[in-house]
């Protein structure tokens, strides 16, 4: 999902950043960014190690204890 949010910040800052008039001319500016974007291949780095990250949201993803492995014949 991050990385859904931070394409889309993009190409608002790169290509929505001014009135275009009609459905057909928006989907050919996205397309036409679309295109150029995936040409000059774009990527994210991550700042983030997982450890980092869960000790941040340690709220919010809170650690689960390891399941039980099921008896057998279960």
């Amino acid at each position: 999902l991050n990385m859904v949010e931070i394409e889309i910040g993009v190409l608002k800052g790169q290509c929505l950043d001014r009135r275009i008039d009609t459905r057909e001319g928006l989907e050919r500016e996205i397309a036409a960014w679309e295109r150029e974007r995936n040409a000059g291949g774009a990527h994210i780095t991550w700042m983030f190690t997982t450890e980092k990250a869960r000790a941040k949201m340690s709220r919010a993803y809170p650690k689960l204890a390891p399941l039980e492995p099921l008896a057998k014949g279960s």
